[in-house]
């Protein structure tokens, strides 16, 4: 955090304590010179923070009481990243009541009304350029990841009902950890009681979540994001592509996947990567628009022959 935010943080705590403070005991609190004292009261205001001044003797700061929420203490790139979060997260999902992209939506119309008034403007203005696309992903229930981390926080025992990808579902009984995101896809790492291991689950698969009264001491637990993309590899093949083209093209069409390149003497880029279906990195290849070689398992290579001949069959027609 750099130093003036946090100098200004420290002023505003001391000020909302609801008493008076001396100029002199002010900066003395907060180890500054008068000088630059009298510049951190004046970003107060700038930020809508109403802070009375009575000069001279027995002279004092204070800050107003009221009733309005003060605004948020923002600098004008921290609004600008806010807005745009909440626009990327509201183009995800399908808006369905209560998801986190839904709850983005509405909140994405209010954040106006808690910045200061010099951004006020300017956040309208970037509000009405802005356009998103909409980003096809799971909705997830923002009151479940809310209550995920009031259990995380508090250490307490979950249960739910898990549906997995074939659509079986199971009733779990874990101790949350963390929650991920990851590509588009909101995840949970817990001790699974009744397997007694680590899992990770889909936010989104989850139903009916109950929290426990039951606390639990927390265990040693692995890398997150580690296990996360471990696990989600464990029952892919691995897969090479070699492509006529540099990094940096070849990135950017992968974009959407977890993968590995290397840059090959001749130009060329190494692609690896795992796969539990041939058919995913198709449209990647296709955009590229470069020649490659295949590195694959046999089914996965009969996959990629069988399309290339119904793609001859089309094209004939």
């Amino acid at each position: 955090m750099p130093d003036v935010t946090r100098r200004m943080l420290s002023l505003l705590a001391t000020l909302q304590t609801g008493r008076s403070f001396s100029g002199a005991e002010l900066a003395a609190r907060l180890g500054v010179s008068p000088r630059t004292l009298r510049r951190d009261i004046d970003r107060l205001r700038e930020y809508d923070y109403p802070v009375e001044t009575r000069p001279g003797p027995g002279g004092h700061y204070r800050l107003t009481a009221g009733t309005a929420m003060p605004p948020l203490m923002l600098e004008d790139d921290e609004a600008i990243a806010i807005l745009l979060g909440l626009a990327a997260l509201a183009a995800t999902g399908s808006a369905d009541e209560g998801s986190v992209d839904e709850a983005a939506t509405r909140a994405y119309g209010k954040v106006d009304q808690y910045l200061p008034k010099r951004l006020r403007h300017r956040i309208a203005r970037l509000r009405a350029s802005l356009e998103t696309g909409g980003v096809p992903a799971p909705t997830t229930s923002a009151g479940d990841l809310g209550e995920l981390a009031d259990a995380i926080a508090a250490r307490q025992i979950v249960t739910f009902d898990y549906e997995r990808g074939d659509g079986a579902v199971s009733s779990r009984r874990v101790e949350p950890h963390r929650q991920l995101h990851h590509l588009q896809r909101w995840y949970l790492l817990a001790w699974d009681l009744g397997r007694g291991d680590w899992r990770t689950f889909r936010t989104d698969r989850i139903r009916g979540l109950r929290l426990s009264t039951t606390r639990f001491n927390p265990r040693p637990a692995p890398s997150a994001m580690d296990y996360l993309v471990e696990g989600i590899a464990r029952n892919r093949r691995p897969v090479a592509f070699i492509v006529s083209a540099p990094p940096g093209p070849v990135a950017e069409a992968f974009r959407h996947d977890t993968v590995e390149l290397t840059a090959l003497d001749d130009g060329r880029t190494r692609v690896a990567l795992r796969l539990d279906t041939w058919e995913w990195p198709l449209v990647a290849l296709a955009f590229l628009d470069a020649d490659f070689t295949i590195e694959a398992p046999d089914h996965f290579v009969q996959g990629f022959h069988r399309f290339a001949e119904r793609l001859r069959a089309a094209a004939a027609n």
